[in-house]
């Protein structure tokens, strides 16, 4: 749904204040088995998979020859022999075709590693009630559970569950990978506590923790050095350079992208995708939307490196008229990741 009962800004200013429940079973779901899975991973993203702790995942970069952007994925090397690597949908066949591909070439050559496709529901818990809600149905400890790491366990009496410490809005959430004849029994869990609502708004939310959207921000012709997404390259693979595309990001790791993603806050009517940035050599904006939290249009494009540093005032074109937009710092609204002591 595009909305529930409660309209855009009520749920999203809820996930802020107190706790919204998403489903995102849309999203693909593989598991990688094999002993040569951690091998398998390597060749087709930037992360360093082989220095992931037992339970902790990444957020990593599937690239092209040309050091574009086929998605972004979350893998997790699970305490269960297998990779768990969560897929955007809108790239999830080309994502699959890729990965049995490379899988094919490797068990051709003798290597141990095979693909399966989870038809688990995934459901997301955002908001800093999250903690609060979900421990009354654990028997874990939430609080030993970082960010970006995962637990299997029983979910209000649901068994099987994978707990990941994760989310798509900046708040302290957690998404659960739930066996899909279960899903609806725990949604309803979920929602009976008074202060979970179902929510929608994960765009704007997304937005405002300066989140990329794939196909919007980030794409096939976007590099890592360009979205501003050079973190996610492991140390080690950065010196091994044996990603795809790795001799023309590493270049433009060392001698800067032309281009760069930048944050814009602005005045005036609302900033939409496809609002042109008339200067310096702007691109049209990616995302954009009024930010609920902050009271303001806010936006995501890129400029011209020379022109991205924070305070730069543009001009954006909405309607077919012009008006003033600042380079911003993002996230627009901080995040609230939660780390364990």
């Amino acid at each position: 749904p595009l909305h529930y009962g409660q309209g855009h800004l009520q749920s999203h200013l809820h996930t802020r204040r107190r706790c919204s429940l998403f489903d995102v079973s849309h999203m693909l779901q593989t598991r990688v088995y094999g002993r040569d899975r951690v091998r398998f991973m390597e060749s087709l993203v930037v992360g360093d998979i082989a220095e992931l702790n037992l339970g902790q995942g990444t957020l990593t970069l599937l690239t092209n020859e040309r050091g574009g952007i086929v998605d972004d994925l979350i893998v997790t090397n699970t305490s269960e022999d297998h990779l768990y690597v969560v897929s955007n949908a809108s790239c999830a066949d080309k994502d699959l075709a890729i990965m049995r591909g490379r899988a094919a070439e490797l068990q051709a050559k003798g290597g141990d590693v095979h693909l399966e496709v989870s038809d688990n529901a995934l459901l997301a818990l955002q908001g800093p009630f999250m903690a609060q809600v979900l421990q009354a149905g654990l028997s874990d400890d939430l609080s030993k559970l970082s960010f970006m790491n995962s637990i299997i366990t029983t979910v209000f009496g649901v068994p099987g569950c994978r707990v990941t410490r994760c989310g798509y809005t900046g708040e302290d959430g957690v998404e659960i990978s739930v066996p899909a004849g279960q899903a609806v029994e725990l949604a309803e869990r979920l929602l009976g506590v008074p202060e979970v609502w179902p929510a929608a708004a994960r765009d704007s939310l997304r937005l405002e923790a300066g989140l990329c959207l794939y196909g919007i921000d980030i794409d096939e012709n976007t590099t890592p050095a360009e979205a501003g997404l050079l973190w996610t390259l492991g140390k080690r693979r950065r010196v091994a350079m044996d990603f795809p595309g790795a001799a023309i990001i590493m270049a433009q790791a060392k001698e800067k992208p032309k281009r760069k993603r930048v944050g814009l806050t602005s005045v005036g009517p609302p900033v939409r995708p496809h609002t042109a940035i008339l200067d310096p050599e702007g691109t049209p904006v990616g995302s954009g939307c009024p930010s609920p939290s902050l009271g303001k249009n806010i936006a995501m494009g890129y400029v011209e490196a020379a022109h991205s540093r924070a305070g730069t005032a543009l001009t954006v074109e909405v309607r077919k008229k012009q008006h003033p937009a600042l380079i911003t710092k993002m996230p627009f609204v901080p995040t609230q990741y939660y780390m364990a002591k």
